[in-house]
């Protein structure tokens, strides 16, 4: 008897040991800032090289802002990248790393301190000498925002309520078999932290919306009821996920960068989808 409750005394000591080492994380800073940058760096356990692992990060009101799926590489080293986003709520934020063993779950929490967005130059500098006499009405009125944004403390921030139409990404969900699929999470976090943070890419994801959700669901819910058909989207969107995840390793941070960015990515995919097979038919006519 003694004997078991020695066994069970260690093991309780052991495994909660045992759980912290397989999984350590740290980031670049002690605050996060709305709109900046971030780098987060960990490792896992030897021997679980190569497995996924799964962040998630809360702002203080409990709001998740960000989950993706990266996997460590050779040396059990990984690294994620992402943008805080502007409406993330300032207190502390919660930043969770997961990891699976033999079917248990391990997991890594971490809380960061975030501050406000700082104001812009535009709203805080000194008014100059011409306008001093008679201020204009566009000084003295409330900034006017445009379509996508609305007014919040003063500033014009992402709407976000017209941006979430429809939740997730269905096709992509069916096709991969979750939403924590390292593909799903790229294209996630791209339209969260890196579309919804400007205007023009603000306005494209609304029109997206309206024409993406009016066939989507069909598609997914055939792709759960025909395996084959399920491959076959597999394949054909494969390249364009893999050419929009580049998106998640440059700066978005104005308007001309989505515009030109996106530009590109359409151009680029225009040569993948329909250049490439028509270049081939003239190819195949050619020599037949």
């Amino acid at each position: 008897m003694k004997i078991l409750l020695l066994a069970i005394l260690l093991s309780a000591i052991i495994i909660p040991a045992f759980s912290e080492s397989l999984i350590t994380f740290d980031v670049d800073t002690t605050k996060f800032t709305p709109g900046k940058i971030v780098e987060l760096k960990g490792t896992v356990d030897k021997g679980l090289e190569g497995q996924p692992v799964a962040v998630e990060i809360k702002d203080a009101e409990g709001n998740v802002i960000l989950i993706r799926t990266i996997t460590s590489d050779i040396n059990g080293e990984f690294v994620l990248k992402f943008k805080v986003p502007l409406t993330a709520k300032a207190g502390e934020f919660d930043i969770v790393t997961n990891i699976e063993l033999d079917g248990q779950s391990f997991s890594e929490t971490k809380s960061v301190e975030s501050v406000k967005a700082e104001p812009t130059p535009e709203l805080t500098s000194e008014p100059t000498p011409e306008l001093t006499s008679e201020p204009t009405p566009e000084l003295t009125s409330e900034p006017n925002c445009g379509e996508g944004t609305i007014l919040k403390n003063g500033q014009c921030v992402v709407d976000t309520s017209k941006s979430s139409k429809g939740g997730g990404c269905l096709i992509a969900t069916a096709t991969y078999g979750s939403e924590l699929a390292p593909q799903v999470q790229q294209l996630r976090e791209l339209r969260d932290n890196s579309l919804l943070q400007t205007e023009s890419g603000t306005n494209f994801m609304n029109y997206f919306n309206d024409f993406y959700y009016s066939f989507s669901p069909i598609i997914a819910d055939y792709e759960r009821e025909n395996p084959i058909f399920k491959e076959m989207v597999k394949v054909a969107i494969t390249p364009m996920v893999s050419s929009l995840s580049i998106l998640n390793y440059v700066d978005m941070d104005s308007e001309s960068e989505v515009l030109g960015y996106g530009i590109s990515l359409i151009v680029l995919n225009g040569m993948m989808y329909v250049g490439m097979p028509i270049a081939g038919i003239i190819i195949i006519r050619k020599r037949f």
